[in-house]
């Protein structure tokens, strides 16, 4: 159960002419472990002799656990001040990540939300109107494996990270329509790295860009979402993801397609040109029972484009799981089933396959389990959730 802390600001702290504004913060402590047994496997890199082995593996894996704090603060004339510290917590092990998730400070008022900090783009709000699985899309059941390349950060062509150095502002809703944007500028100020920027990222003006529209009004909900990376693996690369999703729920199943594009400029250095990819997917979601049956299919078509072709000898034009030519195609699908012993506790167990062609190598977005090129990652679940 969510637990709330009410402190009431002093405003004395900061001078006598302030007492009259002083107000009242809600903070709220959240969070949430989810844990899980895995049996993995997927055929690793070629040895010597060109044989590939392919082992199978047992883990325990924690996915997106964490816990938080976010509270607000009435300002008066209906604005109020808002922030949030969220970090990850490593419910398998000891470790994790202070403020390593989705945090920012902000307002927020009837006219929508500003933000600033560290938190997920835009394009991520498209996948619960595709259909979440009900494990809230963490585990090796990630939808987002070929689907915006997950699995990578944003040196390596992904575009389902958290941004650091960003700006947002979300709209309120308008009869069900919705729309946000945001822009992360990249510098080196703080711990910099993949997602958050670097000093030579400054230097270069990179920045990510984003937005999206949403509607949701009863059964329907739909939404279109971009994704722009200026100069952010290489000075001369601006790398572009649009998607378009949508669903309906019939009451007795819920119907959801997703539609992804993806084009990456290719360095001159690396043969330049460009690298485009179309992704498409279904999925279902029924009730039975106490619990929820999820099925999700997914295609990455051949990557195309003006890049070199990667069954060429010497070609190394290959971005993420991603490269040009023949046998660059993956397939993902899965099944899921969750039970729920509360609002809070629930159990799941699925199958996922991930069928890379022999040329492509997408992997898990949630705890990838390493593969060599056209490896076939697959794996069964069976896992807890406990939401606090």
């Amino acid at each position: 159960m969510k637990k709330k802390l009410v402190a009431v600001a002093v405003a004395g702290v900061l001078g006598a002419p302030l007492a009259a504004h002083a107000q009242t913060a809600n903070v709220t402590l959240y969070g949430r472990l989810n844990v899980d047994f895995e049996v993995v496997n997927g055929s690793q890199p070629p040895d010597s002799n060109g044989n590939r082995a392919n082992p199978t593996v047992t883990r325990v894996s924690s996915n997106s656990s964490r816990f938080g704090m976010r509270g607000t603060e009435a300002l008066g004339g209906g604005l109020s001040a808002i922030f949030q510290i969220e970090s990850s917590i490593n419910g398998d092990t000891t470790a994790g990540n202070l403020g390593g998730r989705d945090t920012f400070v902000g307002f927020q008022g009837n006219w929508g939300t500003f933000k600033v900090g560290h938190f997920l783009m835009p394009t991520d709000d498209m996948h619960p109107i595709f259909g979440n699985v009900p494990t809230y899309t963490s585990s090796i059941l990630s939808t987002a494996s070929l689907w915006a390349q997950g699995t990578y950060d944003k040196f390596n062509g992904g575009f389902d990270s958290r941004v650091g150095n960003s700006l947002r502002y979300d709209s309120p809703s308008f009869n069900g329509l919705t729309f946000s944007g945001q822009v992360g500028v990249r510098d080196g100020s703080g711990s910099g790295g993949a997602d958050n920027g670097d000093h030579p990222s400054e230097l270069r003006h990179a920045y990510v860009l984003g937005g999206n529209v949403i509607y949701n009004n009863g059964p329907i909900q739909a939404g279109a979402s971009f994704e722009s990376n200026q100069k952010v693996r290489f000075p001369d690369t601006n790398d572009t993801e649009i998607t378009v999703t949508g669903g309906y729920n019939f009451g007795v199943v819920r119907v959801a397609a997703v539609y992804e594009y993806l084009k990456y400029d290719v360095p001159g250095s690396l043969g330049g040109g460009d690298l485009k990819r179309n992704f498409w997917g279904i999925s279902g979601t029924m009730p039975m029972g106490p619990g929820v049956w999820y099925a999700f299919y997914g295609k990455a078509n051949d990557g195309t484009g003006s890049a070199c072709d990667i069954n060429i000898a010497g070609c190394n034009s290959r971005i993420g799981g991603l490269a040009r030519g023949d046998g660059t195609a993956s397939q993902q699908y899965e099944i899921s089933y969750t039970y729920p012993f509360s609002k809070r506790t629930q159990v799941y167990a699925g199958y996922v396959k991930i069928q890379n062609d022999n040329q492509a190598n997408y992997q898990f977005n949630i705890n990838p389990y390493p593969i060599g090129v056209g490896g076939k990652p697959q794996g069964f679940v069976l896992g807890m959730i406990h939401l606090f």
